[in-house]
């Protein structure tokens, strides 16, 4: 357990967050506003809010094999540049004209579909023939109040699901279409190399959140690339899986928040955090009616399962109900900056008193 100090608490947190898709970039908005500029003297930047962050990194998937990331992967050779992209623009302290310019997408013609956030990162990892320093070297032109770093810089992995019905299913966006339920997930090739500033982070983080974000297609992916479960295992930090609102249709289909836990430790191979974050908030009818018309509802939360399984839930009221289930990504920011302190208080009443 990590021994924070009420200094370090002054001084500020170091947090990874590790996931993909629209959940971690949702989590990244949210910390954002924690995190203290390493620049006394730049005045652009907004004043950062109590606790804070010292230090925050985004550990993200590359696995999308769909849409534009999907055809730069297949077509030119790069790792999917689409998660990234948005997690980049999400810690972007310019939300105006540079983060639309990379979120802007093209329209017809040989372009269609295309981000140019996308295609700037994809040309700039050819101009210096280092996809990671592609992504350093964009964060430092979108001002990021974080660190990006991709999972793997493999280009070509790839997700391999055995499926209830026995098949093996080979692709991210075959997986997600399929309607027969993921009983394991693979990496082709399963030994892929992770970064070396990832797993520092790791190892040298205070907090470390897994999620939310798709079981299968973003969460667990994460998991599968050498040396990042065990990373985390050793790592003091104090960590938390942020568990979905809803379920998703195909992925994670009558799942209740204990099977997407023990899914995660089943694949991880050993215990990647001690706590869960989970919404208590009642999703409206409205939009839990919404929902089920594709098959999806509002996750199931098994305390007592949850517990059996050596973690310890945290409820909150972390929705934000507008056109879609969202999470609320101050409040969940707010409720995991705290982590450290009760870790602490556990810790000192855990302690044998002479």
């Amino acid at each position: 357990m990590p021994t924070t100090s009420i200094t370090d608490r002054l001084n500020g947190f170091r947090v990874v967050a590790i996931g993909g898709g629209t959940g971690l970039s949702t989590l990244l908005r949210g910390l954002k506003r924690h995190v203290i500029s390493g620049s006394a003297s730049d005045s652009s930047m907004a004043e950062p809010i109590s606790p804070f962050i010292c230090r925050l990194t985004g550990i993200v998937t590359v696995t999308d094999d769909g849409g534009s990331s999907g055809r730069l992967r297949k077509e030119l050779g790069v790792p999917p540049p689409g998660d990234i992209r948005n997690c980049m623009t999400a810690l972007s302290d310019d939300e105006e004209l540079l983060a639309q310019l990379f979120r802007y997408r093209f329209s017809g013609g040989g372009l269609d579909g295309h981000s140019f956030g996308n295609l700037f990162l994809t040309a700039l990892a050819d101009v210096c023939g280092d996809f990671s320093l592609a992504v350093k070297l964009s964060s430092a032109i979108l001002k990021t109040r974080g660190e990006i770093y991709p999972a793997t810089t493999s280009s070509n992995v790839q997700l391999d699901a055995l499926m209830r019905d026995g098949r093996h299913v080979s692709g991210e966006t075959n997986i997600t279409a399929s309607r027969s339920g993921i009983v394991r997930l693979r990496l082709v090739p399963d030994c892929v190399p992770p970064l070396p500033q990832a797993l520092e982070a790791i190892l040298n983080a205070d907090i470390i959140s897994i999620g939310p974000g798709s079981l299968f297609t973003s969460c667990i992916p994460n998991l599968l690339v050498q040396g990042v479960p065990e990373a985390i295992c050793r790592s003091n930090a104090a960590r938390v899986y942020i568990c979905n609102l809803m379920t998703q249709p195909n992925e994670s289909t009558g799942l209740t928040a204990s099977q997407h836990i023990r899914a995660i430790f089943e694949h991880a191979k050993c215990r990647v955090f001690d706590y869960a974050m989970l919404n208590r908030a009642p999703v409206p009818a409205e939009l839990r009616n919404r929902y089920a018309e594709d098959d999806a509802e509002p996750l199931q939360n098994d305390l007592d399962e949850i517990r059996a399984l050596g973690v310890t839930p945290i409820l909150g009221d972390y929705l934000d109900a507008t056109q879609f289930a969202r999470h609320a990504a101050d409040r969940i920011a707010q409720d995991l900056l705290s982590l450290p302190a009760r870790l602490q208080q556990e810790r000192r009443a855990q302690a044998p008193s002479f």
